[in-house]
């Protein structure tokens, strides 16, 4: 969003919430789509609206990827020396 300040161009923030296409999406397609938009935005594919579109889905599907890998990361830290130095694992409470 931009709003105009006195002569002066603000931009504001977006939502930060994945669309629900986006929510729903496994590290992997997301990735893929992901791919698939930076590829198109280097070529020069496309309309300006449609770049800058397609640069909004992009961040939105980075930040899925972002987390999807943070959540995984967490399962495997999950996984400590025991007792008698024995490797163990603990529920990651991620259900």
């Amino acid at each position: 969003m931009l709003r105009v300040c006195e002569g002066e161009v603000d931009v504001m923030a977006k939502d930060k919430a994945a669309p629900d296409d986006i929510a729903g999406m496994s590290f992997e397609v997301a990735l893929a789509e992901l791919e698939t938009i930076v590829r198109r935005l280097e070529e020069g594919q496309g309309k300006l609206d449609e770049a800058i579109d397609a640069y909004e889905r992009g961040a939105a599907l980075k930040r899925h990827c972002e987390a999807k890998l943070q959540e995984a990361q967490l399962r495997v830290e999950r996984i400590v020396l025991g007792a008698a130095g024995r490797v163990e694992s603990e529920p990651a409470g991620m259900e």
